[in-house]
């Protein structure tokens, strides 16, 4: 990893509204907070430490007013490969701390949560949206596909058969849709959406921590028993999609600012 690339740690910040509640916010404002490696290690770290942090009883997590995260660094991934992004051990142990961290978890979502700022979302206890939220997952536009356990996470939070078109078409919901839907518990005008969060996650640091965490725990049993086997198999799927020629031209067209030309061909 050159320093440059070790440098986006920088964009995942880390502040402290109030005594037991730890803010986690993203500053790659002019890449939309696109997702690079070592901002999801940096986030990896954080937690971490607020798992071990006894006056820390929930995290928040957020972007900018225009973005969330709008997904993956896609140069990145067309420079390095998917082995070097989505498939690098370093970042599948860091997805798997975030899944796994088990104090409450909030996003605050304002604008694009995009890809793998879609999937960080939903690895979140629940989610409270600006009105001007969009989750989606695009991958397919470019020839791709969910990455970051979007396949898996997706029809767990909205149901199949919402997930499937939101994935197959790659077309975005809104915040109310979320809303309706269950992925999103409320919605504020955006200048509200982190301190309404905020707010939420220091009722919830009232309560009773131990209770709370158990709580959590048995909520995903409940709902993700079989999740780490899918996202084995989606790991899978996405060295196999990575190699087709559709992938390719789909990256180089993001890239050059064209419509892609897919084949369909392996």
């Amino acid at each position: 990893m050159n320093i440059a690339a070790q440098d986006d740690a920088a964009y995942v910040q880390s502040e402290r509204p109030s005594p037991h509640v730890l803010l986690i916010r993203f500053t790659r404002s002019a890449k939309r907070n696109a997702l690079s490696n070592p901002m999801v290690l940096e986030l990896a770290r954080l937690l971490v430490e607020a798992q071990h942090d006894n006056n820390t009883r929930a995290v928040v997590i957020t972007g900018d007013d225009a973005a969330f995260s709008a997904g993956a660094d896609l140069k990145n991934m067309q420079k390095g490969g998917v082995t070097a992004v989505v498939n690098d051990p370093k970042r599948v142990d860091a997805w798997r701390v975030i899944d796994n961290f088990p104090k409450p978890l909030i996003a605050a979502v304002n604008g694009y949560a995009f890809g793998a700022g879609n999937e960080l979302a939903m690895c979140c206890d629940f989610v409270v949206a600006g009105r001007n939220a969009q989750f989606g997952q695009p991958e397919v536009k470019t020839g791709g596909m969910p990455g970051d356990g979007g396949t898996q996470r997706l029809p767990r939070k909205v149901g199949p058969n919402l997930a499937a078109y939101m994935i197959m078409t790659g077309n975005p919901i809104d915040a109310e849709t979320a809303f309706r839907v269950g992925y999103a518990v409320e919605i504020c005008e955006v200048k509200d959406t982190v301190r309404r969060a905020c707010e939420i996650a220091e009722v919830i640091a009232s309560r009773a921590p131990f209770a709370v965490r158990s709580s959590k725990a048995c909520i995903a049993v409940a709902v993700g028993a079989t999740l780490q086997n899918g996202l084995a198999f989606e790991r899978y799927s996405i060295m196999r999609n990575h190699a087709s020629a559709d992938r390719a031209e789909g990256l180089a067209a993001f890239l050059e600012k064209r419509p892609p030309k897919f084949t369909g061909e392996f």
